[in-house]
């Protein structure tokens, strides 16, 4: 199966030459890259989250694998839906969906399951892919959406996904895409948002999760951002980066009803 663009001219550009032009506007030139095992990345419109993204990509170092995990804002498919094989197209390129990385997470965490209908109009993790295929025509990916988790089930899903990195050669990043709050004011937005950075840069999956949901945040993958938590915690991970916070009044100019993104790496 080939997965179409389903936000193509909505998100980002509909072309190949204009996405690649404003791609190019995002991606930091000159920059030394780090071997990172996770990011957190937004994916919202690349005029609003664009910038965050591009300078979270720009700073790893290209993997094989993008394990990409996000939240599944379409109500489609079940809870945590992962694409097993073929293919996902945009504009700038053709990548193909890592089989081998599919078939080990779906044997380690039974609570995923094979499904394709979640990601059918999804964007969450289709807004990633004009960044990957700007930097690597190569790279390979694996789709996760998730819907609802309780913390044993984040719990679970990340230390199965550690275990299934570690059982191949290939080199994985793990993107966790996720915007931080909704439709606040900004100074809402970024005190409550700080909240959640801080349990990230912590390295606390529980605390995360606890955070998110007796504040209230809305942070639409701060699931994702958990199971993530727990995958790199069981692959050695010792430390997080914020690399740069935004929100979108910065550029619609209203602060009332702002959505925060933010960016960072894992290493």
């Amino acid at each position: 199966m080939r997965r179409i663009a389903a936000v193509a001219g909505q998100f980002y550009q509909g072309s190949s030459a204009k996405l690649t032009h404003q791609v190019q506007k995002y991606v930091l030139q000159h920059v030394v890259r780090e071997t990172a095992l996770g990011v957190l990345c937004p994916h919202a419109g690349l005029i609003y989250s664009g910038s965050v993204a591009g300078a979270v990509y720009s700073l790893i170092a290209v993997p094989e694998i993008f394990l990409l995990i996000g939240p599944n804002h379409t109500g489609l498919g079940s809870r945590m839906a992962m694409m097993t094989h073929g293919e996902w197209e945009i504009p700038t390129g053709v990548l193909s969906v890592d089989e081998k990385l599919a078939r080990r997470i779906l044997s380690n965490v039974p609570v995923i399951s094979s499904d394709t209908q979640a990601h059918l109009f999804e964007h969450s993790l289709e807004v990633q892919l004009p960044f990957i295929t700007y930097l690597s025509k190569e790279s390979r990916i694996v789709p996760l959406t998730v819907m609802s988790a309780s913390l044993d089930e984040c719990r679970s899903a990340g230390e199965g996904i550690a275990r299934s990195v570690q059982e191949i050669s290939s080199s994985v990043v793990i993107v966790a895409s996720s915007d931080m709050s909704h439709y606040v004011s900004d100074e809402t937005a970024r005190k409550k948002d700080r909240m959640a950075i801080d349990m990230l840069l912590s390295l606390d999956p529980e605390g995360l999760y606890r955070t998110v949901e007796e504040e209230r945040i809305t942070m639409c993958g701060y699931l994702p951002a958990t199971i993530m938590l727990f995958a790199v915690k069981s692959l050695g991970a010792k430390r997080a980066k914020l690399i740069q916070y935004a929100t979108s009044g910065e550029t619609s100019g209203d602060y009332d009803h702002v959505v925060g993104y933010a960016g960072i790496i894992v290493s």
